[in-house]
């Protein structure tokens, strides 16, 4: 199963016009908070410098602290996305992606001519029986998952690990989740790959901030054909500000707002006859009759939310929307429309 490049391109970012009410897009907020934003003003005179090393080491090192981690298991990327699109330098011959998933994986592997199964999830999207191709090299899979926003355990995904093969876990949303009980981003384990982004919970998908973690073999064969200086001062600066201990407590902090904002969303859907999926994540996947009416009809309302045929695996019922202050406008909108 496949869809065409095209489809995997869009993104959420395409569904809202200005003025409308978003929830195709999964940044947190409208803004970064003021003490980030005053962080990276001030880095503005400096950026008549070519990047200081001082200043990527002081990022690495954060990085590490906040995960257990040791320097040499961190690269710094531009967003998670950066870390997919060096994917096809891990050289695998067959790459198995757990879908419905982020399609950013997808591309970059297609377009590099690497072989691709999906292995495709039935809802309600879990890991339960799972079966990968033996020959797979390469094996992707977020938690939680985006669309779906399924939580794997984390001794499910370690089920995935097989001598020769590396699993490749996006973990952009996993700090949206209250204790990140699933994380494996601690674990040095030779075999994993841990991506994270920093653009989501902060609200810097204009900068592109994010990291890997994984053995230093591994992140020297990811990292190998980058260009030197791959990150801008504002971004290594971005690194270590959300990575220091006062902003990791800040984001647990806000976590746990988010999930009871999201456990009222999912009642209120339920309410207004969606049918939610059970998942952790910033989002919700909610499966309604038709979903591309209701998403016109949420569109002409100045409502956008996320569609969801452009992912392998999921029907035309679907639709996923951002956990947002303003879902009771959202739910109203479905409600009236049923």
């Amino acid at each position: 199963m496949s869809i065409p490049l095209a489809a995997a391109r869009y993104h959420g970012d395409q569904a809202a016009q200005p003025g409308m009410l978003d929830f195709a897009v999964n940044v947190r907020h409208a803004q970064p908070p003021a003490w980030l934003v005053e962080r990276l003003a001030a880095r503005l005179t400096d950026l008549a410098g070519y990047p200081s090393r001082d200043d990527e080491l002081a990022a690495i090192h954060a990085v590490a602290a906040r995960h257990g981690r040791e320097p040499d298991e961190v690269a710094l990327l531009a967003g998670a996305a950066e870390g997919f699109a060096l994917m096809p330098n891990l050289r695998p011959t067959l790459a198995a992606l757990i879908a419905p998933s982020f399609t950013e994986p997808d591309v970059a592997l297609t377009t590099a001519g690497v072989p691709i199964h999906h292995v495709v999830l039935d809802p309600p999207f879990g890991l339960a029986g799972v079966q990968v191709p033996d020959a797979a090299d390469l094996v992707v899979v977020g938690n939680p998952t985006n669309p779906t926003s399924v939580l794997h355990t984390r001794e499910q995904i370690l089920a995935l690990r097989r001598p020769g093969r590396i699993i490749v876990v996006d973990e952009a949303f996993a700090d949206s989740v209250p204790g990140e009980p699933a994380s494996l981003a601690g674990e040095a384990l030779p075999d994993v790959l841990v991506l994270r982004s920093l653009t989501k919970t902060w609200s810097l998908a204009g900068l592109r901030v994010g990291y890997a973690l994984g053995a230093p073999d591994v992140l020297a064969q990811l990292t190998a054909t980058r260009p030197h200086w791959p990150l801008g001062t504002l971004q290594v600066a971005a690194v270590a500000a959300c990575c220091a201990p006062g902003a990791v407590a800040e984001a647990a902090a806000d976590a746990r707002r988010l999930a009871v904002m999201r456990a009222d969303m999912v009642s209120g859907l339920r309410a207004a006859g969606a049918e939610p999926v059970d998942g952790r994540a910033p989002f919700v996947l909610f499966a309604v009759g038709d979903a591309d009416l209701t998403r016109k009809q949420l569109h002409i309302n100045g409502i956008a939310v996320r569609r969801c045929d452009t992912f392998v695996g999921l029907t035309g019922q679907f639709l996923r929307a951002a956990v947002r202050p303003e879902w009771p406008l959202l739910v109203e909108s479905i409600g009236a429309e049923r």
